[in-house]
């Protein structure tokens, strides 16, 4: 369960970049936009035929899109749609993952037949969810699947914070003084997590004669962020580590939670520490 403990709300969200002025257009531009449509329509005629939704979740989003091509899905929750810049930034995010997505889906179909293999339609799913939700912030994870052939597919992970005094995104690293010194303040506490869920995965104690899966890993090559078990200030950090970083493909991604510390408040910008807590 994705830090499950931690959600108060499932979500994120994400928006498009919409252009457009009042007034009467010229004929130029009518002529253009028609122009525009007429060569979207005929685009769209040459897409495989698909199976597309897209369901309307209070504020947030959910869409599907599915055909011989390509597998494509992406949501957010109603928690980062209600936030008309989050929303927007996050739609923004979906027509770009959508596009990469179609354009090396084709590069591969045309390989396929180049090369005279089969074909496996791409996938590329991406689920937003709140991590937490403070008065001044909107923590927010998501879980990424992709495919583009060979025997498997591939999870990574994203996240944002949502500023709401300052209405921006940010990462939660940008919080901090360096990425050193925060890698420094959560080494020993995630080092010791980190191994406890090996040896229980793995049934017995880490071999250390493996040095790619028994060595600790540096918690800020992975993807950090940011919790709450009170409701008012960030005081967990959580690591969210991909399959092969930690271990072999089999043992799944990992997920660690450490608590907010001393040592991570002296790692803040001044500016963010009061939006932090010690964890009890």
């Amino acid at each position: 369960m994705r830090f499950g403990a931690w959600c108060l709300v499932s979500a994120a969200t994400a928006a498009l970049l919409l252009g457009g002025c009042k007034g009467e257009a010229p004929v130029a531009a009518t002529s253009d936009a028609a122009s525009g449509e007429a060569m979207a329509e005929t685009e769209a005629a040459t897409e495989p035929a698909a199976q597309a939704s897209e369901v309307p979740v209070g504020g947030g989003r959910e869409e599907k899109v599915e055909n011989d091509l390509y597998e494509f899905s992406y949501s957010y929750p109603d928690a980062a749609g209600a936030i008309p810049g989050l929303k927007a930034n996050l739609d923004k995010q979906l027509q770009q993952s959508r596009a990469d997505l179609i354009g090396s889906a084709k590069s591969g179909q045309a390989e396929s037949k180049q090369n005279d293999y089969p074909y496996h339609a791409y996938s590329y799913g991406e689920d937003w969810k709140v991590v937490t939700s403070l008065p001044g912030w909107l923590s927010l994870s998501s879980e990424i699947y992709t495919y583009s052939g060979g025997a498997h597919g591939m999870t990574i992970f994203d996240t944002l914070l949502w500023d709401r005094q300052a209405e921006q995104a940010r990462k939660p690293i940008d919080l901090f003084t360096s990425k050193e010194a925060l890698s420094k303040a959560l080494r020993t506490p995630f080092c010791a997590a980190l191994d406890k869920e090996r040896v229980k995965r793995r049934g017995g104690p880490i071999d250390k004669s493996d040095d790619m899966f028994s060595e600790c890993i540096d918690p800020i090559e992975q993807i950090v962020i940011l919790g709450s078990a009170n409701g008012r200030t960030f005081d967990r950090v959580g690591l969210l580590v991909p399959p092969y970083n930690a271990g072999p493909y089999a043992e799944g991604s990992y997920e660690v939670t450490v608590p907010v510390t001393g040592a991570v408040m002296a790692a803040l910008k001044p500016h963010y520490r009061s939006s932090f807590s010690v964890a009890k």
